[in-house]
């Protein structure tokens, strides 16, 4: 049972990873593993025997997830971009109130309130309006593997960090149309270097946010707690009559469902 629990966990968390503007990482701490991933790639080599599990169950998840939906969801942006805005948009809410839970259930201290608004303020920074119209990447040069590379190390930056998005990141990269397609289209190829990447990412990002999270509970949380907030700006669609309202219906729905699961986490 726990392993269908975290296997669809996981395509759950592949799937905000195709939407620009929604974090893996937000997603994995509202269904109440980020730390149990977190823990789990810091201590794999030390402890393979207890840790693997979560690892593979959710990686097989995501893997099967980012294969069978990321051309159905980019589709559903392309065609229906408002509403599905505003149901992410009360996905990010509904588990913002675990978010404060975790960030306060050890300590509270008015300087946690300046991180939270340091983490907005950086999100919203880097919030913008990028059209990825690059050329895709269809063959490998040197120069190419190496931009893929960093492209995986960015998805994984933000599959750890909740609020910053992979496919944002990539979209101002000018990598997300190239991304996607070879997903779609199963290119080997130019996949390696964004899978090297994303391993070496999520090593080095783990790390640094396990030692966080341990010296610094209350501040990391807080302004990680800002970067979910202020990633809405990105993902809110504006108005348009009809279809802004059927979102925040969505929304609404996504609101009251993810608040109910984070609720028992």
């Amino acid at each position: 049972m726990q392993f269908w629990a975290n296997f669809f966990k996981g395509i759950a968390i592949s799937i905000s990873q195709i939407v620009p503007g929604v974090s893996g990482g937000t997603i994995a701490m509202i269904l109440g593993i980020y730390d149990k991933l977190i823990h789990a790639v810091n201590n794999i080599v030390k402890d393979f025997k207890n840790q693997y599990r979560i690892l593979l169950e959710v990686g097989l998840g995501a893997i099967i997830g980012i294969f069978l939906f990321s051309n159905m969801v980019k589709k559903l942006l392309d065609n229906y971009p408002i509403p599905l805005g505003y149901f992410f948009i009360g996905v990010i809410l509904g588990g913002a109130p675990l978010m404060y839970k975790k960030a306060t259930e050890k300590q509270r201290s008015k300087r946690g309130i300046i991180f939270l608004i340091l983490g907005i303020i950086a999100v919203m920074l880097m919030s913008g309006n990028y059209k990825s119209n690059s050329e895709l990447i269809t063959s490998l040069t040197i120069v190419n593997f190496i931009w893929l590379f960093i492209g995986g190390f960015i998805i994984a930056i933000a599959l750890i960090l909740p609020g910053i998005s992979g496919s944002f990141m990539l979209l101002i990269l000018g990598l997300y149309n190239t991304v996607i397609n070879s997903i779609t289209e199963f290119n080997i190829p130019i996949l390696i270097p964004i899978v090297l990447g994303g391993l070496v990412g999520t090593i080095a990002t783990a790390k640094a946010i396990d030692k966080l999270l341990n010296k610094f509970p209350n501040e990391t949380y807080m302004i990680i707690l800002g970067f979910i907030l202020g990633s809405i700006v990105e993902v809110f669609p504006g108005f348009n009559g009809l279809e802004s309202i059927v979102g925040i219906i969505l929304g609404i729905i996504g609101f009251l469902f993810i608040y109910f699961i984070s609720k028992n986490e």
